[in-house]
């Protein structure tokens, strides 16, 4: 039963995405939807491609190994986001902007659009590869196939409907997909709560322990969940991943106005919170019914408790739920990399902008990009055996590497005028190099001769925009001092 229900699903997210295809005429059609997307279609899309598989695999067993407090980060994530919908957004609906990078051709010439863009592709491309493996994990454990025939097969689905449907197919199947999993672990919160002997003991057992603790108003730079580091790392991560990374602002420029683009940003936040909720309840209520044993991975717990523990039939549901979650990002992805490889690289070198030549174009760095996932999710899958460290923190950890940067360059762009394109260049490269130091320095300090990194790889991964942001920020008002080169004749 749980493997047909799994089956219905993925024939019934292909069907959605050739039914949206119909009429498909351009590049504007394929990759904006042709901009009349309800609001609430692009908010609740916003939240099923932010959050992933990796909220409903990851977060549980956050919650069934730690507390409460991660739900601080959700709060700042809320702040980031009321900030650039006052702030940058408005940007966003001057004039017919096709990617989040078209804007700064405008401020900083061609150069450090095409950069931005190819920042974007690479860190997107690296985060999502390692969703789409975790994704797999829960679809092998149903199916009895091994990880990397999961990760095949889900691709392989997303490609076909991304493919052929383009961004319309994509929001409306995060429509979708967002009410299947939110269901399902709705369902298994109560079924673990039953198994746990009741909501009223589950809870108390878990309060007795400290499991239901939020806020940790510790000051520290070191712990990873605590007041001041959600509040300020959550807002910049959310500020960087709404208002500069092009899979998001992607789904606002397809809203109909600038009001229906605010209502749908702000309200994906306070819809995060009680997401990120449910999912934290989940884990801890498996925590209490005596299912997440020590030795097994985090990762490991929600999805073995679904195949385990839950009834025939309704383990299918939370299944397809994941896949559901995993989905959407997955399509997603495929859509704003082929976007902003289009309209930011191919578009911008080549000079064509003819929608109707820049829609096939679109088509074939669609099917390029699904296909390069597949086999980075293949890789992150054989390099990340006999690791316990949550894939939700790995793929945070990778977006922050340029997150900071490009949020840096924004700021840039709007509060320092003397800023020019060589200045970004620099320090965006600046930021880069020193952020990939900070992430690896626990490993590089193992290395005699750079011991003295140790301290720095005790950084809690929330600071990691904000620091990369303050970097990018600081070094390109230090550069615009720098004399500029003259020639003379």
């Amino acid at each position: 039963m749980d493997v047909a229900v799994v089956g219905l699903y993925f024939v019934f997210t292909l069907g959605v995405g050739l039914w949206v295809a119909r009429h498909q005429r351009s590049a504007t059609d394929y990759f904006l939807g042709a901009r009349d997307l309800p609001a609430w279609a692009i908010l609740l899309s916003i939240v099923a491609t932010e959050t992933s598989a990796l909220t409903v695999i990851s977060i549980p067993g956050i919650g069934a190994r730690g507390d409460l407090t991660f739900l601080q980060l959700t709060l700042g994530y809320l702040i980031g986001r009321i900030g650039v919908a006052v702030w940058l957004l408005p940007g966003y609906f001057r004039g017919e902007q096709e990617t989040a990078y078209a804007r700064l051709e405008h401020r900083f010439g061609v150069g450090t659009r095409r950069l931005t863009s190819s920042i974007f592709l690479l860190s997107r491309f690296l985060g999502d590869a390692v969703r789409v493996f975790a994704s797999a994990i829960p679809l092998a454990l149903v199916t009895g196939w091994s990880i990397p025939t999961s990760i095949v097969a889900m691709g392989v689905v997303t490609m076909i409907y991304t493919w052929f449907g383009g961004f319309k197919a994509v929001v409306w199947t995060d429509v979708l997909q967002l009410s299947v999993y939110l269901a399902g672990g709705i369902g298994a919160l109560f079924v673990a709560w039953h198994l746990a002997g009741g909501v009223g003991p589950a809870l108390s057992l878990a309060a007795a322990e400290g499991k239901l603790r939020v806020i940790d108003p510790t000051i520290s730079f070191t712990r990873t969940y605590t007041l001041l580091g959600g509040i300020v790392g959550g807002a910049m991560l959310s500020a960087a991943s709404h208002g500069t990374d092009h899979l998001i602002v992607q789904r606002l420029l397809a809203t109909r106005s600038l009001r229906d683009a605010r209502l749908a940003l702000v309200g994906s936040g306070v819809m995060v919170i009680f997401q990120f909720t449910l999912f934290l309840l989940v884990g801890v209520a498996i925590w209490a019914a005596g299912f997440a044993p020590a030795g097994a991975p985090g990762d490991e717990l929600f999805p073995r408790f679904v195949v385990e523990h839950l009834p025939a039939g309704l383990s299918g549901l939370v299944i397809a739920g994941i896949l559901a979650a995993a989905m959407g990002t997955h399509s997603s992805a495929i859509n704003s990399l082929a976007s902003s490889a289009t309209h930011d690289l191919y578009g911008s070198v080549t000079g064509r902008t003819d929608p109707v030549h820049l829609l096939k174009v679109g088509r074939l760095f669609s099917a390029a990009w699904a296909t390069g996932l597949i086999f980075g999710a293949l890789y992150f899958h054989y390099a990340a055996r006999g690791n316990d460290t949550p894939v939700v923190v790995l793929a945070l950890s990778i977006a922050s590497i340029t997150y900071g940067p490009l949020l840096g360059t924004y700021l840039l762009a709007g509060q320092w005028p003397r800023a020019r394109g060589r200045d970004v260049v620099g320090a965006v490269a600046v930021t880069v190099c020193v952020m990939l130091a900070v992430i690896f320095a626990r490993r590089l300090a193992t290395v005699p001769a750079l011991a003295w990194l140790e301290p720095v790889g005790r950084l809690a991964w929330p600071w990691y925009v904000p620091l990369g942001t303050t970097l990018a920020f600081c070094t390109g008002v230090a550069l615009s001092y720098l004399p500029s080169r003259r020639t003379t004749g």
